[in-house]
């Protein structure tokens, strides 16, 4: 089965790049994307497990860019990392520098947390602030961390430094990824239509379709316009790892059972994208 969507502690996820892959191997995965944000340091790693299982790793990356004052995620599989790298410390960079104005943000509001120390090339996020917010006795749940201070608009939030659409997606096919807008029934920044027609005009070249949030309509809903424009077709569960917060904490892992055909197309326009 297919996994075009997981992230790692390289990112925002709980499990190491091995623990991930040993975790895929136990719920039937064969194909599995490495995709944190704005980084690729998780990707040997998982290359290197791998290796001792039936897994074949897909290297990808989730990229942040903003669109209309809004988070805009763009997933790029089989980006050249010698090309990529280069332009992602500054992205690195950005991330650490919007992680350390949050934490800045709750201090200003009585709520003093220290972000433990991550290594290099991992990307601190709000996964982070929310885990030391659970640790400091804060609040009880990332749910609630999320919900009081640090979602999208609430008191502590700071927006990405600004990187277009157009730069994103430019960055990823220079680099020659194959870019796919993450699960755009999320976005909050526009009609799905008319933000789509956006990216396309931009170098889109697909959709992930199949996402946990997305409903059978949105599916069918997104089918249909990736037919319009002749755009590839992926999923995947976002996984960050076993939800602690919940008792079916492995269920978003492989459930959807995703065909490995769905990346045959995606590996025919890297090669495109490569040549």
């Amino acid at each position: 089965m297919l996994e075009l969507h997981c992230h790692t502690t390289y990112s925002d996820g709980t499990l190491t790049p091995a623990e991930l892959v040993k975790k895929a191997a136990q719920t039937g995965v064969k194909v599995l994307a490495i995709t944190d944000h704005d980084t690729v340091s998780g990707w040997d790693e998982a290359i290197a497990t791998a290796a001792n299982y039936e897994i074949e790793i897909v290297p990808g990356i989730e990229l942040s860019t903003v669109h209309n004052g809004r988070s805009l995620h763009i997933l790029g599989f089989y980006p050249n990392p010698d090309l990529i790298r280069p332009a992602l410390k500054e992205r690195l960079a950005g991330r650490k520098r919007r992680a350390a104005q949050m934490v800045a943000n709750l201090a200003a509001l009585g709520y003093r947390i220290e972000l433990p120390e991550l290594g290099t090339g991992m990307a601190p996020g709000r996964p982070h602030i929310a885990a030391a917010l659970i640790k400091a006795g804060i609040v009880k749940s990332s749910y609630e961390a999320f919900d009081r201070w640090l979602g999208d608009d609430k008191p502590a939030y700071v927006h990405y430094e600004k990187f277009s659409i157009q730069e994103g997606i430019s960055l990823l096919r220079e680099s020659g990824a194959v870019p796919v807008w993450a699960h755009p029934c999320l976005f909050r920044g526009g009609v799905i239509t008319e933000v789509l027609k956006e990216l396309v005009d931009a170098g889109l070249m697909g959709v992930e379709v199949y996402h946990p949030n997305h409903s059978s309509r949105d599916q069918r809903m997104l089918l249909e316009l990736c037919a319009k424009y002749g755009l590839l077709i992926t999923g995947g569960s976002d996984y960050h790892g076993p939800n602690l917060e919940s008792k079916d904490e492995d269920r978003s892992l492989n459930y959807q059972h995703l065909p490995i055909e769905l990346l045959t197309p995606v590996k025919t326009a890297a090669a495109t994208l490569r040549n």
